[in-house]
Formats: C-alpha cells, structure tokens, sequence
C-alpha cells in the first residue's frame, strides 16, 4: 500500500509562486527580525524600491506600534488582492519543495516546504498535540498578529517546524534525488542572506516522505526513543515563527464558527504553510536570543534583579543559573541560588516581566552578541548575554516539562532566518 498523508500533521499544498519578477527583491527576511534596526528595513525598502516584493504583503514588527499601523493593514491586503487578480503567482497543486538554503557562512541547511495542518497544533502548556509550541506564547503579542492576518487573502509563511530524525530518513535522501526534481528557483538572498535552491517533488518522492514521516510518527517508536512509556506523540516542534502559527490557529478557530459543521475541515484556514527541518541537520545551531532593556536605570534593575533571589551574588561561582550583563561602564556576572530557574533565560525572563510592569524601560530580543553590546553601551541600557541551548535536549525538554521561556533560542542569526518566498491562499 503507498504511504500517504491522511494522518499525518503535515501535508502537500497549493503552494504559490510569484513569477514575472526578480525573486531577488521579492525575497525578503522574516518579519520579527530586526525589530530594534529600523535601518535594516529601510535599506531593503531602497533595494526593493518599485519591483513587486514580499515586502508589501508583510507588517514588520517594528513597525507594529506605528502610527499608521491600520492603513499599513489595509495597503497590504490590497497589494495581496491585486498580486493575485493580475496573476503575479503560479499555483502548483499538491505540492512540497526541496529547498537547500547556503547560510551567509557557506552551511547548508536542506528543508521541504508544505502545509501544517492546524488542528494537530497546539500552543497550549501541557500540550500533548502532535506539533506543539517550544516557546511560550505571549498572549498579548497575538492580536496584532491577527489583525493583519484575518482579512488576508494569502500568506507567506516564515514559520520552521522541526523533526527529531537522527537517522535523516525524512529530508536528507531527497538531496541526492534533485535531478529527477523540476528546479522552481535559484538565487541570491539580499543581506547575508545567502542562496537558495528549491525543487518540485515527484509523486514517489512525496510518498517516500509520507512513509518516514509516519514512521517518525509510530507510537511504540516514539516512547523507545525518548525512554517514555505512553507518551503522546509529538512529531514536530516549532523551531521558528511558534507566534506566527499561534495567530493562524487562532485565524482559523475564528473562521470555523462562521461556517457550518460540514464545511469547517475544509476551510483553507485550517492550514499553515511553513518549512520542515530536520534537528540534526549540520548546519543548524541554537543561538541565544539576548536580552536589551532600553530606556531604563541598569542599577536599579540590577539591584532588583539581585534582591529577587536572596542568596544572589556577583560572580560566576553558584548553585544555580548566571546571567551575564553588559552596560556602559561595566560588565559582569550575577550568580542565582539553586532552585531560582531551571535555565538563565527563564529566571531572567520572569523578572523582566514583574519589573517593567512597574518600572521604566523596554526589552527587546536581540540575535547576536555584537549587537548586544552596541546597544548596552549607550546610556540607560543594560543587555543580558544569555548561554546557547543544546538542541539536542529541545525535544525531551518540552516532551517531559513542556514548552521552554520564550525567546529561549533562535536557530541561526538573524540573516539565518527564513525569507519570504512561497504563499498559499488562506480564504476562499
């Protein structure tokens, strides 16, 4: 019997293309990166200039507090309407993608564009779903999310799930079967992002993924994996985008109410485009995700930090996590008692979240250390240099104690990230 996707989370598309255009400039990075860099944006703004781009079809957080965040709404649901009447995409049905993406460093990171299917996703803590959150999620961060996401025609997804496959029985084989594969792009990223390569699979190519896919998804080989006894599946974590799948579950519950019980599976909604990656593919790394508090007194906050925990000292000597930091005239350790969190980020994590909600300041989440530091060193900032996670622990983690402190890692730096390429309607 062929192996198929009737049970499986994760599934082929109606995956859109946008042809009669340099892929070029409509290739741009993913819209949560950057935040604190308005020049970043402003330059791919002068590099895209006129052309049809990606840009115009996404919000970039940083300009999510704007004040004309509503027309920006609106313009890019127009600009969604009319890519698609004047038939600036290409729809190849039923289909997944190769993709081999050579990181700025010269990596090469291979993933399979598809369609996750939002009913076996779950953000939840306490999740046992087959896809589920690696990150907590922010509640407050999801309706502006949703604003430009409910009216949207189309999305571009810049969400990454990831497979736990040591033996790389899922992605990997497809490298050395490319040319049998229809070659669909082949370019250059703007701003060290590197290049991109993508291919159509075949029919027996998409069954040989159904049929290790569910092999991954085998219950009695799960437990014997990860040392567990009855332990729901899960398949997939959310290695990037974990807000961005969270806004389109949240999409889709609100359109399957609209609609009548029979019609509800059926919706467009009730699936996400994104990438699959394998976990243990060379050339992904979790980076640290550091914190920067602007606009703030570091003394005072590091006096408050320390009074949290009675026991806390400088140093990097302790039973428990130590946070680094960095500020204009100084930089230093503070080493936390045992028992205060089980990693650095979630006790410094808890604490910014207490502290400004009562003090002034903002954070941010900054990829790279380089860029930390920039920022620690003007006056009223202090910047958190966090430790990387070893991606191998990613799976028993949230298997065992659920979704991790948000923000916990990133995987890559910021011109790692995935670019806007693919799109798929999401309304009929």
């Amino acid at each position: 019997m062929k192996a198929d996707f009737t049970s499986l989370p994760f599934k082929p598309a109606d995956i859109l293309l946008p042809q009669g255009c340099d892929y070029d400039k409509w290739s741009v990075v993913a819209c949560d990166q950057y935040t604190s860099q308005p020049e970043y944006w402003q330059r791919v703004e002068e590099r895209v200039g006129r052309a049809p781009s990606a840009l115009r079809l996404i919000l970039p957080e940083s300009s999510l507090d704007g004040p004309q965040v509503e027309m920006d709404i609106m313009d890019i649901n127009a600009t969604m309407a009319r890519y698609v009447r004047e038939g600036r995409f290409k729809t190849l049905p039923g289909a997944m993608i190769y993709v081999e993406r050579t990181l700025f460093d010269g990596r090469v990171r291979r993933g399979l564009v598809g369609m996750a299917d939002l009913t076996g996703y779950d953000y939840e803590p306490g999740s046992d779903a087959l896809i589920r959150a690696t990150e907590g999620v922010v509640m407050s961060r999801i309706p502006p999310r949703v604003a430009v996401r409910k009216n949207a025609s189309i999305e571009l997804p810049h969400a990454m799930l990831l497979c736990d496959d040591p033996q790389r029985t899922v992605i990997e084989p497809l490298g050395g079967q490319t040319g049998g594969m229809e070659l669909l792009y082949d370019f250059e990223l703007m701003e060290q992002g590197g290049h991109i390569k993508g291919w159509l699979l075949t029919q027996a190519q998409r069954e040989q993924v159904a049929g290790a896919l569910s092999a991954l998804a085998d219950p009695a080989a799960f437990n014997a994996r990860y040392g567990t006894q009855d332990r729901p599946v899960m398949l997939f974590a959310v290695g990037d985008g974990n807000h961005s799948l969270a806004t389109a579950k949240e999409c889709y519950e609100r359109q399957r109410r609209l609609v009548p019980p029979e019609r509800r599976d059926s919706i467009p909604a009730r699936y996400a485009l994104c990438e699959l990656v394998n976990l243990h593919d060379d050339s992904l790394e979790f980076e640290p995700i550091h914190r920067v508090v602007f606009h703030t007194d570091p003394a005072a906050l590091l006096d408050a930090l320390a009074r949290r925990w009675p026991g806390a000292r400088g140093g990097t000597q302790g039973d428990g996590p130590a946070l680094r930091y960095v500020r204009a005239q100084d930089e230093g350790t503070l080493a936390l008692p045992d028992g205060a969190a089980r990693l650095p980020v979630g006790a410094l994590q808890s604490f910014l979240d207490d502290y400004l909600m009562d003090h002034p300041g903002r954070v941010d989440y900054i990829h790279g250390e380089d860029v930390a530091r920039e920022f620690a060193a003007r006056p009223g900032n202090i910047a958190f240099l966090l430790p990387p996670l070893d991606k191998r622990e990613l799976f028993p983690s949230v298997i065992r104690d659920g979704a991790l402190p948000r923000k916990t890692f990133s995987m890559g730096e910021a011109h790692d990230k995935r670019f806007y390429l693919e799109a798929r309607k999401i309304r009929e």
